[in-house]
């Protein structure tokens, strides 16, 4: 014990076992010497803080990442107004998914060693310099694959695989109608699509320049949905047999024009409510085209089915390392810049995926 230590016990009385360990703990461990980073939700609907926030010892399941990017998601800032499926208790740290290098594995991890680089889905908590996480949550970044390219991966392209392949079973061949499509997920779903399950993708977007980068990165054509009629623009492109697939994220009219032009057998997939309105989907139109509607809620997956949750993963790592596959980064903040991210998100001001870059 150092000297200063024996006279506090001399004084005050023997430390507590647990601030003694804890102390060894931070010193022996490299991971820990020191507070880390990270953005924090105090108070619903008011801008993030950026803290310094104290490690705490890993249990033997779980490891230690060093965070060198994390992705930016609608539900980051859904959860920190309160209005997303999951509301965790104040405060806490938003964030879904990173990217990173591993500072420390507990006793009983076995898939993970330390100096891996690795990408993790969280359930929150991923917007920090450092991050916990379960060792099954942990996918290794093949070689070749940069830090920045896959923490653009996992919530983007694991719901575009999810809905693609998953649910609505697109087989090669079939035409597909990516709603919002210039967004993070939307050009995940033209590139999955497109280059994974050999689709013909239709997207439809807010703006001209907009279906210009949709087609840039796949889509055999394109739809300006603020202007003309969705449907019978779709009924054109398809000379009226309609789209076999629909990935919508956009809600209200948008999903209602993209539902009655669905062939038949056709499938649609809810993702998203971006448009702000969500659809009471006429049952009647299922009816009469015998058209099925369905909708991914990503996380869920990890909960319920975590096998197909994570061959989803490394379907997306793999298909990015072999260059089948490439994320689209529209934006890189840093991590002291997460308010101007949230705003640049809410807005629209982007295109494609908007990262932080927390190293």
């Amino acid at each position: 014990m150092a000297v200063a230590g024996l006279a506090r016990c001399l004084v005050h009385g023997p430390v507590p076992m647990t601030l003694l360990s804890w102390r060894l703990y931070r010193k022996d461990k490299p991971g820990c010497s020191r507070d880390y980073r990270a953005a924090i939700c105090r108070k619903l609907k008011v801008p993030l803080t950026i803290e310094e926030v104290p490690t705490r010892p890993i249990q033997p399941d779980e490891v230690r990442v060093d965070v060198h990017f994390c992705g930016i998601n609608f539900a980051d800032i859904l959860t920190c107004r309160g209005q997303y499926q999951e509301s965790p208790l104040l405060p806490f740290t938003p964030g879904l998914e990173l990217a990173g290098q591993v500072l420390e594995i507990g006793t009983n991890v076995s898939t993970i060693k330390e100096g891996d680089r690795v990408i993790s889905v969280n359930n929150f908590g991923t917007m920090a310099e450092q991050c916990i996480v379960n060792q099954k949550n942990l996918w290794q970044i093949p070689d070749g694959l940069s830090y920045q390219e896959a923490a653009a991966l996992p919530v983007c392209y694991g719901t575009a695989i999810l809905a693609l392949e998953q649910r609505a079973k697109t087989q090669p061949g079939e035409t597909v109608l990516v709603t919002a499509a210039a967004g993070a997920t939307g050009l995940a779903l033209i590139d999955v699509a497109t280059n994974i399950l050999q689709a013909k993708v239709i997207a439809a977007t807010g703006s001209d320049e907009k279906c210009k980068l949709a087609l840039k990165r796949g889509a055999k054509a394109a739809v300006n949905y603020s202007q003309g009629n969705l449907k019978e623009e779709l009924k054109n492109l398809t000379g009226g047999r309609g789209v076999n697939v629909v990935i919508d994220a956009v809600g209200g009219d948008v999903c209602l024009a993209a539902l009655r032009s669905l062939a038949w057998e056709g499938r649609m997939v809810v993702i998203g409510f971006t448009g702000g309105r969500i659809l009471s989907i006429p049952s009647n139109l299922l009816l009469v085209k015998n058209v099925s509607a369905m909708g991914v809620y990503w996380t869920r997956y990890q909960k319920e089915n975590f096998p197909v949750f994570s061959r989803c993963m490394s379907l997306a790592l793999q298909s990015c390392q072999e260059g089948s596959i490439r994320p689209h980064i529209g934006g890189v903040f840093k991590l002291e810049e997460i308010n101007d991210a949230f705003e640049h998100v809410t807005q629209r001001k982007t295109t494609g995926k908007v990262i932080l870059s927390v190293k």
